[in-house]
């Protein structure tokens, strides 16, 4: 009886102890690597030895930013790095790995599988996604494709009660334009934390009652070397303690308790995105809407009673014109960004999977098709039979529409270009994201003359901007904050203004007159630049006053309407005349793209989040 007493209180014992065991594990967690940066690969090296060197952690999640500008050669090298640590890394994007990418994001995708994760470990499950903003400089958003895959992933997993931990590069908070969607998906399980990076600052803080932790990035920045976080689970919790590779552990700087906060049966209502402008207005009707399960950073293109546009699964569609119903689907390999352009019967886009399309409108069949040696992300447009779109290669080039023949190819592009070419006087002007601004003959492909904005940086090219011309003079704004007047034929800088008070970023438009050129401040002003004045002259200013802006899509006027985006899913309706709001609709919390005004009195618009919707106005 004794012994029988004895063996029991052993196999309680062997229990207890295998059972904290297995709740109680480390990992680490790494951020803000920013391969390309000038000690980002020594940094992130000295970070993965010092993990292998550490038998106690069983894994290593990577939260964002693993490059400085997504550019394939940085995504590589990460990848070489991180693929020496000795555990299993899981990893995602962060914005530098999308919005500057040269293959759109595409290349992440390609070198690291996927830009999303789901594991579990020791009754825990970890997921982690995208943020965005992907090619199209907005607030951050996660793909309308990972909530859908959200959507899908806890649809395959009954046990609602089981842990959940969060992990995105972005905090959830109003800095992603959908961070409400992603709450309210995680909250209908036991989401008990949240990670992310972004910060580059260790930060305890929380989201909707969430429990959240910031982790550092991995750069050294003024310190001697760089560090990561050491996390421990167990007992029900989890604590930080950052790690500098080679030199000390600091004492713990944050404990949460893992616990399970209910959040199913909440009734707390949080801040939701305002919709209420759509009901103080009787001037617009939505003729039909249509919601994509993919992001769209993409325009449209009319074609007879079609509208075609691409999203980031890699499709090209055709919706019909009168009720939204989908007429054909193309699919390329690789994620879409690049506007369509049409012209008689031929449908032309770019692909992130290195092709240049040529689809037939009506029923969306290959036509032809023109390998390249990188994505191609830059939108094209249509002269004389002869389809003129720039590429990630350093290549612009003039393609024959009916055979897809190249007819000439300009190589001397630093870096990639991502916008759509003002074609001119036959020339065409375009900017890449190497601060070069090019104009380049359209039957030769010789360059006449290029500009140099002066930067080392080259977050401040003008890359995004469409530009446009007037009195001989072609019109740029850029992320620096200063518009340029070019002289059309030489290149020469008639102006050149940088306005403390005027904060204009990449979204500009010409007005129907040629008088002024519309552009959009950060501060979410309308103004009126002369386009005869020898300096950045406003003379007109709309009424309309946005939030904070960064839009990048261009400001479009119809039949004295001025159309107007804005990264929240707002459209505003401008008089041409006066600048008095007109009236305003708002289709999600998304970044708005290109706008395309249509027929009579008709307009479409898309955002960010793959809703695209038809709207008639009066």
């Amino acid at each position: 009886m004794y012994k029988s007493v004895q063996y029991s209180l052993l196999l309680i014992f062997l229990c207890i102890i295998s059972l904290a065991s297995a709740q109680s594990f480390k990992f680490a967690h790494v951020s803000d690597t920013h391969i390309g940066g000038n000690t980002a690969a020594e940094d992130l090296r000295r970070t993965v030895k010092d993990i292998n060197e550490n038998p106690e952690i069983k894994f290593v999640i990577v939260s964002g930013d693993i490059t400085e500008f997504g550019a394939d050669e940085e995504l590589k090298l990460a990848k070489r790095i991180l693929d020496s640590i000795k555990v299993d890394y899981h990893i995602i994007p962060g914005n530098h790995d999308g919005n500057w990418s040269e293959s759109g994001g595409n290349t992440f995708r390609k070198v690291f599988g996927a830009e999303t994760f789901s594991f579990k470990h020791d009754g825990y499950h970890f997921v982690g996604t995208n943020c965005g903003p992907n090619m199209r400089m907005s607030p951050g958003q996660v793909p309308r494709e990972n909530l859908v895959w959200l959507d899908s992933l806890f649809s395959a997993e009954p046990d609602k009660e089981e842990a959940l931990i969060f992990v995105n590069h972005y905090p959830l908070d109003s800095g992603l334009n959908n961070w409400y969607e992603v709450i309210d998906r995680i909250k209908t399980r036991n989401v008990q934390l949240a990670l992310c990076g972004h910060g580059h600052n260790n930060r305890r803080f929380e989201v909707e009652g969430i429990p959240a932790i910031m982790g550092r990035s991995n750069l050294r920045a003024n310190d001697a070397v760089g560090g990561y976080n050491i996390v421990t689970v167990a007992n029900g919790e989890l604590s930080y303690e950052e790690r500098n590779p080679g030199v000390q552990t600091k004492a713990e700087w944050v404990k949460i308790s893992l616990i399970n906060h209910h959040f199913d049966q909440e009734t707390k209502k949080w801040p939701r995105p305002d919709f209420s402008v759509n009901d103080r207005q009787s001037k617009v009707k939505v003729r039909w809407k249509f919601q994509d399960d993919n992001d769209l950073g993409a325009g449209m293109a009319i074609f007879k009673n079609s509208m075609i546009t691409a999203n980031t699964k890699g499709e090209v569609y055709a919706l019909n014109l009168k009720d939204g119903t989908r007429k054909w689907t193309f699919l390329t390999q690789g994620k879409v960004y690049s506007t369509p352009a049409v012209f008689e019967k031929y449908v032309v886009v770019g692909s992130a999977d290195g092709y240049i399309y040529c689809l037939d409108a009506e029923n969306g069949k290959e036509r032809w098709k023109f390998q390249t040696d990188k994505a191609v992300l830059g939108s094209p447009i249509i002269k004389s039979g002869v389809a003129y779109i720039g590429g990630s290669d350093g290549h612009f080039r003039a393609v024959d529409l009916k055979t897809g023949k190249l007819k000439w190819d300009f190589d001397k592009v630093n870096n990639f270009i991502s916008s759509t070419p003002l074609f001119f006087n036959e020339t065409l002007y375009f900017g890449s994201w190497g601060n070069g601004f090019y104009a380049v003959d359209s039957k030769t492909g010789a360059l006449k003359w290029n500009w140099d904005n002066g930067h080392t940086n080259r977050m401040f090219s003008a890359a995004a901007v469409v530009p446009v011309e007037a009195n001989g003079r072609v019109f740029i704004v850029a992320p620096d904050r200063a518009m340029t007047a070019l002289d059309a034929q030489t290149g020469e800088v008639i102006w050149r203004d940088k306005i403390d008070s005027i904060r204009v970023r990449e979204s500009i438009g010409l007005s129907g007159d040629k008088k002024k050129v519309y552009v959009k401040t950060m501060d979410g002003e309308v103004l009126g630049i002369s386009t005869s004045g020898n300096k950045m002259d406003v003379i007109w200013r709309s009424e309309l006053q946005l939030p904070y802006e960064l839009t990048p899509s261009a400001i479009i006027e119809r039949n004295k309407v001025v159309f107007v985006p804005n990264h929240n899913g707002l459209i505003s309706a401008l008089d041409a005349e006066s600048g008095k709001v007109n009236w305003q609709y708002k289709i999600s919390n998304a970044m708005i793209n290109p706008i395309t005004p249509f027929g009579k009195n008709k307009v479409l618009v898309s955002s960010m989040d793959g809703s695209i919707y038809c709207l008639e106005y009066n």
